[in-house]
């Protein structure tokens, strides 16, 4: 399916034979073309719409025309797949030592700003999912080589930063209409509602750091379901203060006897982007509530902080790939498949600038010298490392 987008929003009218009244294009040879008449004005293109092909689209777009398809394009996929795409192109430049404040970056910020006015209250779930970035892993993947995680880490916050500080008086009107003290519903319509509150949450604590940690302890002293309590509890981990600390303490302690949300209390803990998060990690390995014969909590804690943290794994100094080879030698012998699981950690680490990446390798050959390997572990170290 594909259709035509003004850039300035108006209907076009342009026809095609080729094309039926639904925007059907049937493209069933290795080349083909199509022509429309009536074209008043160069329009943008919206290809694929509903996701209609499982394709990768080789497009030459500008930032100008994907932000018009975010702004007027009647096919919800192809508005979301716009605004990714600008916002990957700007962190990829952000990761590569552009400047935050640029027209391009005022350009999405404005572009998102106007979505959230127009389109945000109509649906909720899809309005959360626009207003959240790539990921810190996509964006390396994205790089490809000589990737700095703590430069991808520190653009992404700066986009989000921005953004959520343009956005910031419509983000807190909208959270005030979407939170809830009622009773929880399982319904797609509340579960929409609950993310977008959520996100907008997250974007206005990046932008107001103590605006944002005001609102999420109320938040999760109030929260009727796990959902919004969680949500409260990760933007309080990654302000660094006080109130997080405390937060912390009474949170574990609350939920002490709930293992699934002890699971997360841990995970969201490892997750914190800051330089003290190693240390954290191995402190938590001596709580009461952790175990290494607890797949789960192996999983929460240690797996998470290699997955998740992408820029604290990837330290450059290797602590944290030293850390992980250690706990690799030391399940394999009693849980070899949980250790191999944790050691798919190091699947980027070619990736990586030219110190992260000696050092991963470093602490990879450890693994795969060490004698009477399981063949889980002793299998992906090979493949890793290309033996």
């Amino acid at each position: 399916m594909l259709g035509l987008v003004a850039r300035d929003g108006r209907k076009v009218e342009a026809a095609s034979e080729r094309v039926n009244a639904a925007g059907v294009f049937v493209l069933d040879k290795a080349s083909d073309s199509v022509t429309f008449s009536n074209v008043a004005a160069r329009p943008v293109p919206s290809l694929f719409r509903r996701f209609s092909a499982p394709v990768k689209v080789s497009l030459d777009l500008s930032n100008d025309e994907l932000l018009a398809l975010l702004r007027y394009d009647s096919d919800p996929f192809n508005r979301w797949q716009a605004s990714q795409t600008v916002a990957m192109r700007l962190l990829v430049g952000l990761s590569t030592g552009a400047e935050i404040v640029s027209s391009d970056s005022e350009s999405l910020a404005s572009a998102l700003l106007g979505f959230v006015d127009r389109d945000a209250m109509s649906d909720p779930a899809f309005a959360a999912l626009v207003l959240t970035l790539p990921s810190e892993a996509d964006i390396a993947q994205e790089i490809g080589a000589d990737v700095d995680p703590d430069a991808i880490h520190s653009g992404r916050q700066a986009l989000r930063r921005h953004i959520g500080g343009r956005c910031l008086d419509r983000l807190q009107s909208i959270r005030g209409q979407l939170r809830t003290t009622g009773s929880y519903s399982p319904d797609a319509v509340s579960a929409g509602r609950r993310a977008l509150a959520n996100t907008a949450l997250d974007l206005i604590a990046v932008a107001e750091p103590r605006t944002g940690e005001q609102l999420a302890a109320e938040q999760l002293d109030s929260a009727t379901n796990m959902t919004d309590r969680l949500a409260a509890f990760a933007v309080l981990t990654s302000i660094p203060s006080e109130a997080r600390e405390k937060a912390i303490s009474v949170f574990g302690d609350r939920f002490r006897d709930e293992p699934l949300v002890l699971d997360k209390w841990f995970t969201l803990q490892a997750a914190i982007p800051e330089r003290g998060t190693l240390d954290r990690v191995k402190v938590l390995m001596g709580h009461k509530a952790f175990s290494m014969s607890n797949p789960n909590r192996v999983r929460s804690l240690i797996g998470s902080f290699a997955m998740l943290n992408q820029a604290e794994f990837n330290r450059p100094d290797g602590a944290s790939y030293d850390f992980l080879a250690d706990i690799v030698l030391e399940l394999d012998g009693s849980n070899p498949q949980v250790a191999a699981r944790l050691l798919t950690a190091f699947g980027s680490w070619r990736m990586m600038e030219k110190q992260r990446r000696e050092r991963a390798e470093q602490a990879l050959r450890r693994i795969a010298e060490k004698p009477n390997l399981s063949r889980d572990v002793g299998d992906i170290a090979q493949r890793s490392l290309g033996l």
